[in-house]
């Protein structure tokens, strides 16, 4: 991260108290909040951290300070997966929860990009598919390697991968554990953008800035529609769309967006 000006972040939650193997820091000034995977050298993800990450991303979720919302890691790989004795030692009722957790950048109403560098197997990758944006490094493999287990993914891994690649891509993934390098990646559909592993944060800066710069109203209203309608059928999806939009047109920023084309300024949008 570029930017100088972020701080760690406090929750009034008492369950986040103490956050289990990440940390959060918001830069006010760019309306940015950064979650920080810092258990390296793998940033291997465990059972109470699923729980808290799915707080922070709704506390974040609901702080007006936060427009944009990042995760990444420390080191030179994002996640290698979960704890695997974690999976032996958990309730039923826990692991009934993991998809749900890991589903909390895809719930969140705020735009969401991960940086994905080195590996991300297992709930790494399945917590990158929930996102909005995935800017994977050179340096990157996408795995879902749960086979070698005995198991299949339980965060929604190749339910999100399906949707993105196809029956075919996803059981070569799946059923075979396979490595899926960031090039390959990135062709497939999976990655929004391949940059060498030294650009990874330049990259994510530039694409927060990106997104700040539009309507935080049009913003969260076209991730909602674009979610709510990714299993709908095309009829279905066009008169919601419709619906959207002309709510949006009551909206000050549509008003701003207009006058500010036509003054041929930039537009100052307050999220109204």
């Amino acid at each position: 991260m570029s930017s100088t000006t972020s701080s760690p972040a406090s929750f009034n939650d008492p369950r986040l108290a103490k956050l289990d193997g990440f940390r959060v820091e918001i830069d006010e000034a760019r309306g940015r909040a950064d979650i920080i995977l810092d258990r390296p050298p793998l940033n291997v993800v465990s059972m109470p951290q699923r729980d808290q990450l799915r707080m922070v991303f709704e506390h974040l979720d609901e702080d007006p300070r936060v427009r944009i919302i990042v995760l990444r890691a420390i080191g030179e790989h994002f996640s290698s997966g979960g704890n695997i004795k974690g999976f032996m030692e958990a309730t039923p009722e826990t692991v009934s929860k993991l998809a749900w957790n890991i589903a909390a950048p895809a719930r969140c109403s705020k735009p969401v990009i991960v940086a994905n560098r080195g590996f991300c197997f297992g709930v790494g990758f399945e917590l990158s598919l929930a996102c909005d944006f995935r800017i994977v490094s050179e340096t990157g493999f996408y795995a879902l390697p749960e086979q070698k287990l005995g198991q299949i993914p339980g965060s929604g891994g190749s339910a999100r991968l399906q949707k993105i690649v196809g029956i075919t891509r996803t059981k070569d993934i799946v059923m075979r554990s396979r490595r899926i390098p960031a090039k390959q990646a990135y062709d497939w559909g999976i990655a929004t953008e391949c940059v060498p592993d030294n650009k990874l944060e330049a990259a994510t800066d530039a694409l927060v800035d990106e997104l700040r710069a539009f309507s935080p109203l049009a913003q969260r209203t076209a991730k909602k529609l674009l979610n709510d309608t990714e299993d709908s059928m095309l009829t279905t999806a066009i008169e919601l769309e419709g619906h959207c939009y002309s709510r949006l047109r009551q909206s000050d920023d549509f008003k701003e967006g207009v006058e500010a084309f036509h003054a041929k300024r930039p537009a100052k949008f307050k999220g109204s």
